[in-house]
């Protein structure tokens, strides 16, 4: 088995994966790396599993050694950390890889493995991020929105009068109620926003033809009445440190 961290800036995606697939995910608090709790929870959550590496992608410079060493100590494992130089499976056409999150590469794994190239990566998180495989199978770049529950917050926290609304399926276009105001113009709008984002890539990459696969927290709702989306994967990210372990093992290279 392969155990597989996707650190964040709030939560550390863990993963079980054996050589065909993700079988088991939770979610870690990254706090928990600096305060000593990740530990035990990594332990329990890897249970008896016999391991036989690790691999990691990271956001949060800091709390990447506290992961390793942990590894190390419990399971006398090195890990495998996806960056542009142990990028397997996708090639970089861009100006300076050291700055794309290694998260988003490890998705642009995922996604040109499963569904070829040219792909487009939707990931729903504090941020909405468009990332870009292009027809050559390389990352070429991406797009960057504010994140649906970021915006919702946001005009809760600088208005007097709006309300913090949790976000959900809204039916109408015509808000009956300051809830279900915010409600249509995030929900429908947001999906307004990703429709033409789409369509723009569509038009620079010369083709009619692009998948988009959709990941994160809202991927899910939003996908549900945008036919432009392909797939929700939720375990995109996990699934593409996973296929760098394999590929960087068939190498010959693993750490």
């Amino acid at each position: 088995m392969l155990l597989l961290f996707d650190i964040g800036n709030t939560n550390t995606h863990a993963g079980l994966a054996n050589d065909r697939r993700v079988v088991k995910q939770a979610d870690v608090p990254t706090a928990g790396w600096f305060n000593g709790t990740a530990a035990k929870l990594v332990r329990k959550f890897a249970g008896h599993a016999r391991l036989d590496g690790a691999v990691l992608c990271s956001v949060v410079p800091r709390a990447t050694p506290l992961v390793c060493k942990t590894v190390q100590q419990l399971w006398h494992l090195s890990v495998l950390e996806l960056t542009p130089k142990t990028l397997r499976g996708v090639g970089i056409d861009y100006p300076k890889p050291d700055t794309i999150g290694s998260d988003r590469l490890a998705n642009a794994v995922a996604a040109r493995h499963h569904f070829g190239a040219p792909v487009v990566v939707l990931d729903f998180g504090t941020a909405v991020t468009l990332d870009v495989i292009n027809r050559a199978g390389n990352y070429a770049g991406g797009i960057i929105a504010p994140g649906l529950a970021a915006m919702t917050d946001y005009l809760h926290e600088k208005t007097a009068l709006l309300p913090r609304i949790k976000i959900r399926e809204i039916k109408t276009s015509i808000g009956k109620s300051t809830g279900e105001a915010m409600l249509v113009g995030a929900v429908h709008g947001y999906r307004g926003l990703v429709r033409e984002l789409i369509a723009e890539l569509k038009r620079e990459l010369k083709t009619k033809q692009l998948p988009v696969v959709a990941t994160g927290g809202y991927a899910k709702l939003i996908a549900s009445k945008l036919p432009e989306i392909s797939a929700v994967e939720p375990n995109l990210t996990l699934e593409g440190l996973r296929l760098t372990w394999e590929t960087s093992r068939s190498l010959g290279k693993p750490p």
